[in-house]
């Protein structure tokens, strides 16, 4: 899942050299803490939040056969 959120962040933003994802494993539930640049955070969460319910979406249906619940948190990369 790290994977494929990096892959699908990068490709998104102007910055992708600053884009980083790190994993935060507990029972049944993976938090993945999404850091890019301040300038890129409208392009990660675009209007209203539909890019990143969109990314949400994609990241939780390739977990569905891990049976995990998948969490993703957008921050800045300071």
């Amino acid at each position: 899942m790290q994977e494929l959120l990096e892959i699908i962040a990068k490709a998104l933003v102007n910055n992708p050299d600053v884009v980083t994802v790190n994993k935060v494993e507990e029972d049944s539930t993976l938090l993945l803490e999404l850091k890019v640049a301040p300038e890129d955070m409208g392009k990660v969460i675009g209007r209203q939040g539909r890019i990143a319910r969109a990314i949400r979406t994609v990241v939780r249906s390739a977990s569905a056969r891990d049976n995990r619940r998948v969490l993703i948190e957008i921050m800045e990369n300071v």
